[in-house]
C-alpha cells in the first residue's frame, strides 16, 4: 500500500475517532469491485464483498441486541419492521455520507465518473464493509461502541415513535411542538424539458426560509425541502405523525 493511501486511511480513522492496527483490512473494505477488476496490480487488490458479508451480520447483531434490550415493550413483528427500516440501503447510505465515506472509496474509472461515490448501493455496502473490517481488527465491543455512536439517536427515536416517510408531516409535527406555526412551500423555479422537468421549492416557517429541495414533481420537491429543513433543525427525520 502506498504511503499516500495509508495517510488517507489514517485520516479517515481519525475523523471517526477510531484506531485500526491492520489498515489493509480498511483498505479492502473501501475497495469497490470495479477498482479491483480494473487494477493492473498483481495480485489484484481484494475488494469489499467478503467483508461486507461479515459487516452485514455484525450490524444486524448490534442493532438487534440494542433494540431487544432497550425496548422490551416491542414484540417480534415490531422489532423486525423497525430494524428493516433502520438498516435499509437508504439509511446506511445516509450514515456513510455523514462520515464522508465516499471520499475514501477506491472505484473503477467508469464507476467514479458516473457518480459512484454518491450511489446509495455502493455507499451502503461500503458502510457494512467498514464495520466488518473494524470488527475484525478491534472486536465486537469496539464495533458496538462505534456503530451506536452513529445510530443510537435514530434507533431510540424510531423505536419510541415509529416510522413515517412523509417529511412534510414530520416537519409540521416538529415545528408545532411549541404552538401553531405558518408553514409555506413556495415553488421558485423549474428546469428541463416538459417530459423531464425538475422543480425547485423552498419552505418557510413563520416567514423564515428554513429549507429547499428539488424533485421531478412539485410534491417531491416539497418533500425534499421539508427534509432539508428537518436536517437544518437537527430533528430526527422519522416518526409517527401525531
Amino acid at each position: 500500500m502506498q504511503d499516500t493511501r495509508k495517510e488517507q486511511l489514517l485520516k479517515f480513522c481519525q475523523s471517526l475517532g477510531i484506531e485500526m492496527h491492520k489498515l489493509e483490512l480498511l483498505n479492502s473494505a473501501l475497495t469497490h469491485t470495479s477498482y479491483a477488476h480494473e487494477s493492473k496490480e498483481l495480485p489484484r487488490p481484494e475488494h469489499n464483498e467478503r467483508v461486507e458479508f461479515l459487516g452485514d451480520s455484525v450490524l444486524s447483531v448490534i442493532v438487534s441486541t440494542y433494540m431487544y434490550c432497550t425496548f422490551p415493550n416491542l414484540n417480534e413483528g415490531e422489532l423486525t419492521k423497525l430494524r428493516a427500516h433502520i438498516v435499509c440501503e437508504a439509511s446506511l447510505a445516509e450514515y456513510a455520507r455523514k462520515i464522508n465515506l465516499g471520499d475514501y472509496l477506491l472505484l473503477g474509472k467508469g464507476e467514479g465518473l458516473s457518480g459512484g461515490r454518491e450511489r446509495a448501493s455502493i455507499l451502503a455496502d461500503a458502510f457494512e464493509s467498514v464495520l466488518g473490517a473494524y470488527y475484525l481488527d478491534q472486536g465486537m465491543e469496539a464495533a458496538r461502541v462505534f456503530l451506536l455512536g452513529l445510530m443510537k439517536a435514530e434507533l431510540d427515536f424510531i423505536c419510541t415513535h415509529g416510522i413515517c416517510s412523509d417529511f412534510k408531516t414530520r416537519l409540521q409535527e416538529v415545528a408545532q411542538q411549541d404552538g401553531d406555526v405558518d408553514i409555506v412551500y413556495e415553488l421558485i423555479g423549474s428546469k428541463g424539458p416538459e417530459h423531464n422537468k425538475h422543480f425547485a421549492t423552498i419552505v418557510s416557517v413563520n416567514g423564515k426560509h428554513i429549507g429547499s429541495g428539488e424533485g421531478r414533481t412539485k410534491k417531491e420537491a416539497e418533500q425534499q425541502a421539508a427534509k432539508s429543513a428537518l436536517e437544518k433543525m437537527g430533528a430526527p427525520l422519522t416518526g409517527f405523525p401525531k
